[in-house]
């Protein structure tokens, strides 16, 4: 079983990348991209990266 370190949202930087909305999640790598890319909530590509506001994020989260 996979050690799973949980930190507060406030411990999360102001802008998530796809590692941090996998490990909030729970979720698997290619989840994670589908979510980030479903449109669901506004994306940044840097590059290969995608970069989500994480108060956006948490938004779409608690709904």
């Amino acid at each position: 079983m996979e050690n799973l370190e949980f930190i507060s949202k406030d411990q999360y930087p102001s802008v998530l990348n796809a590692k941090h909305i996998q490990r909030i999640l729970g979720i698997g790598e290619r989840q994670t991209y589908e979510l980030l890319n479903s449109g669901q909530f506004h994306t940044v590509k840097v590059g290969r990266m995608i970069k989500v506001s994480k108060d956006i994020f948490l938004k779409w989260l608690e709904g």
